[in-house]
């Protein structure tokens, strides 16, 4: 009965979504219930899932009971169940503002929003490249309708630089899965494992071309360097509540870089062993690096928090370009830290704009807001989180992916970069808190701004604020529990680092040679 849970994240969503379209005529008090329910229900889901498979069982469920390699296949492993509750607590989050602020803008919003969570959902359980390729499609289409809900001329411009890159990076998959197909004659990812491991010498070429092209498809939804000009714009000018949903969309990248170069361009994968152990690690750390100078060079708040989350995935993929079971669980315990301190960012730089006026979040001289202290509180907690003070959350990342780094051969370029990157971003983020809240003037002294330019908002901001506290909450639970999530973690590398345990329960016995 179990393994019929593991198509329920995917069918859920779906099912909402299409219910949503058809009574999209009706009071969208209404539609907002069932959305929020979809995602509660989402949350129990996950929480069924994870711990379904604490244990070493890896639950499979063939659709339309075809079997592998031949069917569908989804396979609930604790890096899908791990990566759907991070997902689903985000989107809850998100959810619950939107409806307090920005659901009402636009047609369609939470039809576009259980979309996103199809695709999301499917990508994480997943057992076959193609059907990544279709959730990726999903992923394309809800996201940038989403950017774009609101309309404006910033949203459009950066919607089209989004889509045509994304575009781009769709025709290079079809590329890689067609070679693979080609050469190997399967997509199905334990299949994939099986053939890679024994092909002959005359496919290996074509076989680490399709490996490459992946790669580079993965980097561009990880927003790696270089490709990863098309995420500041975008989750910049979209509205808060989808840019806090967009916190997950470069972790899908890093999910499947992980997935995929640990099952199939593993150590056990011959000639086409640890396929980009020498490009990850390079690239990740000049990913962390041109963050940072964005984060610096930002002149507005939801442009820096755009460029911490570049900075967060350079971070992120700096832990699994170590390729060691210590470098994966630093990645692990990072990802929802860097994931929900993201989120509440965005969420929180909304608020904040919000009561500047015409001023709005640019970095510019402005009154004093209502409920600056509360408000200040949170911005400067959040942003400790980001940057990695101790002794939240982002610290304790941080520490394990230099511990993890100790015996790595550039250990002294991990250190400077990360370390100085920290530095930085704590310069950054004090520049912006001492502007907005402390230099900040009373309406008096602000006399010569036109008044359209310093009116601000007052009112109640205690129900606004709580996605945010959620969030917050969220991260000081990681650092509560980082003995448990770094124990769960540490499982979680094993199953991975053990590809075979995979390739058995989706294929059988038969499967392994």
């Amino acid at each position: 009965m179990m393994n019929h849970i593991v198509i329920a994240p995917v069918l859920l969503p779906l099912l909402i979504a299409t219910l949503l379209l058809l009574i999209r005529q009706q009071n969208l008090s209404f539609q907002r219930i069932l959305s929020i329910a979809s995602v509660a229900a989402q949350v129990i889901l996950a929480a069924m899932l994870l711990r379904a498979v604490s244990s070493e069982e890896i639950l499979v469920y063939a659709v339309g009971n075809w079997a592998a390699p031949f069917g569908i296949i989804l396979v609930a492993d604790r890096l899908a169940a791990y990566m759907l509750m991070i997902s689903a607590l985000l989107a809850f989050c998100a959810l619950i503002y939107a409806v307090r602020k920005s659901d009402r803008i636009g047609q369609h919003f939470h039809v576009l929003f259980q979309l996103q969570l199809l695709g999301l959902n499917g990508a994480f359980l997943t057992g076959d490249l193609f059907n990544l390729f279709v959730f990726f499609e999903i992923l394309l289409l809800a996201s940038y309708s989403l950017l774009l809900h609101g309309g404006g001329r910033l949203r459009t411009k950066a919607g089209l630089h989004f889509v045509v890159i994304n575009l781009v990076g769709s025709t290079l998959f079809l590329f890689a899965v067609g070679i693979l197909y080609g050469t190997l004659g399967t997509l199905n990812m334990a299949d994939l494992a099986v053939k890679v491991a024994a092909s002959p010498d005359e496919n290996v070429f074509l076989v680490r071309v399709a490996g490459f092209l992946l790669f580079g498809v993965f980097a561009l939804k990880a927003a790696l360097l270089p490709i990863y000009t098309w995420l500041p714009a975008a989750y910049a000018h979209t509205t808060a509540a989808v840019a806090a949903l967009f916190a997950i969309m470069t972790k899908v990248g890093a999910y499947c870089i992980l997935r995929v170069y640990t099952l199939i361009f593993g150590e056990q994968a011959g000639p086409a062993a640890n396929l980009i152990e020498g490009w990850l690690l390079p690239l990740a750390l000049a990913t962390l690096i041109v963050g940072m100078i964005g984060v610096i060079a930002s002149t507005r708040l939801r442009q820096q928090a755009a460029y911490l989350v570049v900075a967060s995935i350079g971070s992120l993929l700096i832990a699994f370009g170590l390729n060691t079971n210590a470098g994966i669980v630093a990645g692990l315990y990072y990802l929802p830290h860097s994931t929900f301190a993201a989120a509440a960012f965005f969420l929180l730089a909304d608020i904040i704009a919000s009561r500047r006026g015409k001023i709005n979040d640019k970095f510019d001289l402005g009154p004093m807001i209502a409920h600056k202290r509360l408000l200040g509180v949170l911005f400067f907690s959040t942003a400790i989180l980001i940057v990695g003070l101790p002794p939240l959350s982002g610290f304790i990342g941080k520490f394990l992916i230099l511990q993890a780094a100790l015996t790595h051969s550039m250990l002294p370029w991990i250190m400077s970069i990360i370390l100085l990157t920290s530095l930085l971003g704590l310069i950054a983020v004090a520049r912006s808190g001492s502007l907005l809240f402390y230099r900040a003037q009373s309406m008096e002294a602000v006399s010569h701004i036109p008044e359209a330019s310093v009116t601000v908002k007052t009112g109640s901001v205690t129900v606004e604020l709580m996605p945010v506290i959620s969030l917050l909450l969220l991260c000081i639970a990681l650092v509560i529990y980082a003995g448990p999530v770094t124990e769960f973690s540490l499982t979680i590398a094993d199953q991975l680092l053990q590809p075979t345990i995979y390739i058995r329960a989706v294929l059988g016995d038969g499967g392994i040679t």
